[in-house]
């Protein structure tokens, strides 16, 4: 992934005005506060002027959002998969090119074009490390799942199907090629190699498993009262009411019945922006 070496800002007043563009160091507040006061003073805006802005969302997540929030300028994240492209130009993609188009965008939006792009909702702190543990515990379950069809996969190459036991290792030892020949040497190491993974993802995964049932069981505060409520729900599981609570009801101000579908994946195509937004975040 390329890491991106400086921020491209672009400034305008308004639809018909070419947006003023300017380069920062990534993560340069100081200089990102010196070009909006110097942008001010180049449209001739008092100080007290309320800037507005957006960014897509992205892997710098929101904390620029909460920078731009404590220097009084409002702010938008948007799901970059909701921005409209012109289809004779789709193959066209340069910061320049971006930085207008949001520009634009922008103006329209706040004049009352709200449906011209999707707004991410934005977690507060707390809310967001709140999900680090139910986060954290989906990809380590997808780890192992790559790792088990890793070593099933090496196996059947030599026509070998073993269970994933305590055991294992101990089978793997006695077991022959179709020729009733020892299995290479080379695939034995790299089929080890990953249950040694698998087994180390596995001990990760229950200890995460622990700290859940932990905080449900000795936690306090309205959230883990919701995961409790819906653990005595029929059907409903430790994984499915932790996720339901902390992705869904825990900070979400859902406004309809189909954002709450989408968000879940259960709406036709024509409703399915929210869950765009879920998958930005």
């Amino acid at each position: 992934m390329r890491i991106r070496a400086h921020w491209k800002l672009g400034f305008t007043t308004g639809f018909g005005q070419k947006a003023r563009i300017r380069n920062i160091g990534a993560g340069d507040i100081a200089a990102l506060e010196d070009e909006v006061a110097w942008a001010k003073q180049r449209f001739r805006l008092s100080e007290s002027t309320q800037m507005k802005s957006c960014y897509e969302a992205g892997r710098d997540g929101f904390w620029i959002h909460r920078c731009l929030d404590a220097l009084d300028i409002s702010n938008v994240v948007v799901d970059s998969s909701s921005i409209e492209v012109n289809r004779r130009k789709r193959r066209a993609k340069t910061d320049r090119l971006d930085v207008g188009k949001l520009s634009t965008m922008l103006v329209r939006y706040h004049i009352g074009e709200e449906k011209v792009w999707s707004v991410v909702r934005v977690p507060s702190e707390q809310d967001e490390d709140r999900r680090q543990l139910h986060h954290t515990l989906s990809e380590k379950k997808r780890d192992r799942t790559r790792v088990i069809n890793r070593m099933k996969g090496l196996l059947t190459s030599q026509g070998v199907r073993i269970q994933l036991s305590s055991h294992f290792l101990e089978e793997l030892d006695r077991e022959r090629t179709w020729d009733d020949r020892p299995l290479p040497r080379g695939l034995v190491a790299r089929v080890q190699s990953a249950y040694a993974q698998f087994e180390f993802l596995s001990r990760q995964i229950l200890d995460l498993e622990k700290e859940r049932r932990a905080a449900l069981r000795e936690g306090e505060g309205p959230l883990l009262d919701q995961v409790r409520q819906l653990l005595q729900l029929r059907g409903i599981g430790d994984n499915s009411a932790w996720l339901f609570v902390m992705e869904f009801f825990g900070w979400r101000k859902f406004r309809n019945r189909r954002e709450v579908g989408s968000l879940a994946g259960l709406t036709p195509t024509p409703f399915n922006h929210f869950e765009g937004c879920l998958a930005a975040l």
